[in-house]
């Protein structure tokens, strides 16, 4: 999205809660291409803090800046007003750190995965058999602690990577698409953990492709699109920042591409996008404008389905990027 078409930022509520995390300013290149152009987010305790994006908006350089795993161009990050950087080794203990990519030895307990991971981290003795006792019962994991990786599921592997990720009692918790791939159980179960350590006061950083668990972890969320966070708030003064627009999404054969040029013409409509056999569109009083947007798409398809979803996050994200959230996973 260019800087000239920017929606401006939704207000954050007010928190009385402490800063955990502070980012400025943040920026990086690479060559040419400015990657973060000053990306600034605040998180507080017991806060989780949603960042969505479409792929290539910048998510996973700011994360790696905020981690001190990237240097940075400019701009400044803080925890608990300590500094962070690549050299700051001491701060970044703060900061328990879940990548997408799963981080166990599948050739190891989960209780020796844990185990070893805690001496990395310091741990020795009895504040490490407790720590490790605390996190399998966090993760659901205690009956299964004395079986290898490899006979987990792909749920079960998920949980003990975040599980790994708060052996030593973080800070602020970073967590990158922590249910990519697990089935809806599991995932629940993770939502269900991660929801309990921000009751319990932890400060968390949440990128996902799920809009759903975005409505139902995060507290603020931030839509960043180009290397720019391009609007910020909750979800109820997100929604607010669509209007009246709804989105509705037709079902369709044949020349889908084709419907959705037909359909972005039609007097309301403020943008039409084909995605496999569906155009999704966003547009004003959907109920009124519903019998044209049907009659422009049939001028080259046959629409099978017709569904209309009032103002929500997936119509902010649309209306924001051009995209569906769905539509930006790899």
């Amino acid at each position: 999205m260019s800087e000239e078409a920017q929606v401006p930022v939704a207000s954050a509520p007010v928190v009385s809660a402490p800063v955990v995390l502070a980012a400025r300013d943040l920026r990086k290149s690479y060559g040419a291409i400015e990657a973060v152009r000053g990306v600034s987010l605040q998180i507080h305790e017991g806060e989780t803090y949603g960042l969505l994006g479409p792929n290539g908006a910048g998510k996973t350089t700011t994360i790696s800046m905020i981690c001190g795993l990237l240097a940075r161009d400019g701009g400044e990050v803080t925890l608990d007003g300590t500094p962070i950087d690549v050299g700051a080794v001491a701060a970044k203990a703060g900061i328990g750190y879940v990548p997408q990519e799963l981080a166990i030895y599948p050739d190891l307990t989960a209780k020796e995965n844990l185990e070893f991971f805690g001496r990395l981290y310091g741990l020795r003795g009895a504040p490490l058999k407790s720590r490790v006792t605390e996190v399998l019962a966090l993760t659901g994991l205690t009956e299964r602690a004395n079986d290898r990786t490899d006979k987990y599921s792909g749920g079960m592997q998920r949980r003990l990577n975040i599980g790994i990720g708060l052996l030593h009692q973080p800070r602020l918790l970073l967590l990158d698409e922590p249910t990519v791939g697990v089935d809806p159980q599991s995932r629940n179960a993770i939502l269900e953990s991660i929801a309990a350590l921000g009751r319990r006061g932890m400060a968390i950083l949440y990128t996902t492709h799920y809009m759903e668990e975005a409505e139902r972890l995060c507290d603020r969320i931030g839509i960043i699109d180009g290397g720019l966070i391009c609007a910020e708030g909750t979800q109820q003064e997100l929604v607010a920042l669509v209007g009246q627009q709804d989105i509705v999404r037709l079902t369709v054969t044949g020349d889908v591409r084709g419907a959705a040029l037909d359909v972005a013409g039609v007097p309301g409509v403020v943008r039409a996008d084909a995605t496999d056999n569906t155009v999704e569109i966003l547009v004003s009083n959907a109920r009124l404008a519903l019998p044209r947007l049907i009659i422009a798409a049939e001028a080259r398809a046959d629409v099978k389905g017709v569904d209309v979803v009032e103002p929500d996050l997936e119509a902010v994200f649309l209306h924001l990027t051009g995209r569906a959230l769905r539509d930006t996973a790899e």
